[in-house]
């Protein structure tokens, strides 16, 4: 009953979003394409429900050659790769809104697990791979709220593979959290949570209203 319910009211959130929106997103295309590479829509693998593969919708952000130069599958804060007005869209999240379509589509939800990469899902220990996408991966979802400066954090550290390595693995433990926890309740505080990050990206807000989230040791 969770998963019908949640599916029509994604559908009717994607739907509504997509006309209201609409204003934005137009002179967004339009800057794209008269931008950069001339790149509008940037289309890839990613690893969806009960882990099938599914080609995830974003803004073009990045030189059409990103993944095959510089670090590859990560992206450092001012990385040479995204282009000044892929580096806005990025900061303010807008490059992830046209998987509005994946979610009319029912590719995705607006809660969920990330969609990752098969490289990047194949790091995960088998007992993680196995419950992650039980459910759609979503626009956000937990770990998004807590790693939402992912890159800065990355950039900073010295160790860039071992930085990257930590992050992961913990969000494997949020995501397996996030499945034992899922509720109309956990999914409505992530979207709460999701916009309070954004105007207040240093808060701490998340551990407070989830107090049985697994600890972070870094």
């Amino acid at each position: 009953m969770y998963l019908a319910i949640k599916r029509f009211f994604d559908f009717l959130f994607a739907l509504t979003g997509l006309i209201i929106l609409s204003p934005l997103l137009i002179p967004i295309m339009l800057l794209l394409k008269f931008t950069g590479e001339g790149e509008i829509f940037y289309f890839q693998k990613r690893v969806g429900y009960k882990n099938r593969e599914f080609s995830i919708w974003k803004f073009a952000t990045m030189l059409k050659n990103s993944p095959s130069i510089g670090t590859g599958e990560i992206t450092l804060r001012n990385d040479p790769r995204v282009t000044k007005m892929g580096k806005f869209l990025r900061m303010s999240k807008l490059n992830e809104l046209p998987q509005l379509f994946n979610v009319l589509r029912g590719d995705m939800s607006l809660v969920g697990a990330r969609p990752l990469m098969k490289k990047s899902f194949d790091h995960y220990p088998a007992e993680v791979q196995q419950v992650v996408y039980n459910t759609l991966p979503g626009i956000t979802g937990i770990g998004s709220v807590i790693f939402r400066d992912e890159e800065k954090i990355i950039s900073d550290s010295n160790d860039i593979q071992e930085a990257y390595r930590k992050i992961f693995g913990y969000k494997g433990q949020l995501e397996q959290w996030y499945q034992a926890n899922i509720s109309f309740y956990t999914d409505f505080m992530i979207l709460f949570l999701t916009a309070w990050h954004i105007i207040f990206p240093e808060s701490k807000l998340v551990y407070k209203v989830f107090p049985t989230l697994p600890p972070r040791n870094f």
